[in-house]
């Protein structure tokens, strides 16, 4: 008879091992994602430094301007016409031309008012042999009289032949000047220095003194002026500028972009214009190189005071947010700064009075890549902070 023996392995010790290895396994694993990160971390490069375009805030005077729109007028506008009736002789002037003050512009045919002058003299002349006669008669009528020869009656007859005759002779000193006036009239001379336009009416035609076209228009253009308008809440400013003293006016063309002319404000409109709410005003220009012309549109600035020694920056430095402005700052270690600062703009500056000095470096350039703390590469801006230019 057999005996059957059981022979009990070890189950559990051989679980207790398998799962040592396994911790040990993942342990290792653990332990090897760990440095590998540690060393990926390491060896990940820094972040690039933000290229950036920085200005400095400086300290200048800063011009403000009032802006308008306004057309050139010429400082004198004169109708060449006629004022006589007759038969253009002849045109002196080539259109376009630049006259002066005395110039022959046209001639009308003199023959006429010659012929008036001389008939008019004649007759002054008739009429003073006449009065010698009468003068003459008066005297021995005296003399008679004086010895009641004559009749005082003769006498105060001859005399009033005498007042009579000098009375005409006053009158036909008037027709002589008339005449004079009108023989004058054939030549048409300019009254001013200036620049003559189209010819109207060709040497040959018989002309009117109420003809509706003039022989030509000669304008003054220098020097210019500029009427132009503004705000009416403006006048206050403009008044007191001018109490102050002169008030200087630019010219700008159309685009804003190139300075045409320097001159002087003259005038505010002596009422405001209320459909419009606007002021007119007038400055006047040299006009030495005649930049300006009459009838061309520009842009008006009108300097109505300067504040001095303002800190300002490029108003392309300047950002709004939703607490007002501010502008980023580039501090000393190279790393920006959100900066908010109180400002107002004028032109293409910002003039700063709160939450920035002189000297501190502001971005002009790449903003929209910026972030508090982050290291910048920054380029000096040349042209920099320039106020005052047309915006």
């Amino acid at each position: 008879m057999h005996t059957r023996v059981e022979v009990k392995r070890p189950k559990r010790r051989y679980r207790v091992v398998f799962a040592l290895i396994g911790i040990a396994v993942v342990a290792a694993v653990a332990t090897g994602a760990v440095h590998w990160r540690k060393g990926e971390t390491r060896a990940r490069p820094a972040p690039a430094p933000v290229p950036v375009t920085v200005t400095e805030a400086a300290r200048r005077d800063v011009p403000v301007f009032l802006d308008g729109l306004g057309t050139v007028q010429a400082s004198n506008t004169i109708a060449i016409r006629s004022q006589v009736d007759g038969k253009l002789q002849s045109v002196n002037f080539v259109e376009g031309q630049d006259v002066h003050r005395g110039d022959t512009l046209a001639v009308i045919d003199p023959r006429s008012f010659q012929a008036a002058l001389d008939q008019a003299v004649a007759k002054k002349a008739q009429d003073q042999a006449q009065l010698i006669a009468a003068q003459k008669d008066l005297d021995r009528f005296k003399a008679l009289a004086a010895k009641s020869f004559e009749t005082q009656q003769n006498l105060d007859n001859q005399q009033g032949k005498v007042d009579q005759l000098k009375a005409t002779i006053e009158a036909d000193q008037g027709a002589i000047e008339s005449a004079q006036t009108q023989l004058s009239y054939t030549t048409i001379v300019a009254p001013i220095d200036g620049r003559v336009g189209f010819r109207q009416v060709d040497a040959g035609n018989i002309i009117h003194a109420n003809d509706a076209n003039p022989i030509t228009v000669l304008t003054q253009t220098r020097p210019s002026v500029t009427v132009f308008t503004l705000p009416q809440g403006n006048l206050d400013d403009v008044r007191n500028a001018m109490q102050r003293g002169p008030v200087s006016v630019l010219a700008f063309d159309q685009d804003n972009a190139h300075e045409l002319a320097q001159g002087t404000l003259m005038l505010v409109d002596n009422q405001i214009d209320q459909a419009t709410s606007t002021i007119r005003l007038k400055a006047s220009f040299a006009n030495d190189d005649e930049r300006l012309w009459p009838g061309e549109f520009v842009r008006v600035r009108v300097q109505i005071d300067t504040r001095k020694d303002a800190v300002t920056i490029p108003q392309v430095a300047l950002q709004r947010g939703p607490q007002g402005f501010y502008t980023w700052v580039i501090k000393p270690d190279n790393t920006a700064e959100q900066r908010e600062i109180t400002a107002s703009t004028i032109g293409d500056a910002a003039v700063v009075t709160k939450g920035l000095v002189a000297g501190e470096r502001v971005v002009v350039n790449g903003q929209y890549r910026l972030q508090a703390g982050v290291h910048v590469e920054s380029q000096s801006d040349q042209a920099g902070n320039a106020p005052g230019n047309p915006s």
